[in-house]
């Protein structure tokens, strides 16, 4: 975990977190990519579904889960709290949030920059 970056859930996504556990177990993580799919929303995956490669950086972890990001994100982000909420809305196409009413999304505040 890198200390430069912090990632914290309100409890609207800790919520969201724990019916997605209800469903699928505890086995997940979470990844932040910056793709094109799902712009940058936070998506979750049961670990045996998503391979984490090298480039990936272990950010933090929510509701006990690992909460990954994409090695380019971070560069950008790495100075950056990041907050998981969950809002109304349909998730991303792939993560474990679609279809319960629900989506992740990141909100963000800038670090002290040493």
């Amino acid at each position: 975990m890198n200390p430069e970056m912090q990632v914290s859930a309100t409890e609207s996504a800790l919520a969201l977190i724990e019916l997605i556990k209800s469903r699928h177990g505890d086995d997940l993580l979470f990844h932040q990519s910056g793709g094109c799919c799902d712009g940058s929303a936070p998506m979750c995956f049961p670990k045996s579904e998503y391979m984490t490669g090298q480039q990936d950086v272990l950010v933090g972890e929510i509701g006990g889960i690992p909460f990954f990001m994409n090695g380019e994100q971070y560069k950008l982000w790495k100075h950056t709290n990041l907050i998981i909420d969950a809002i109304d809305g349909g998730g991303g196409m792939f993560s474990l949030d679609n279809g319960t009413g629900k989506r992740f999304l990141t909100r963000s505040e800038i670090c002290r920059v040493p």
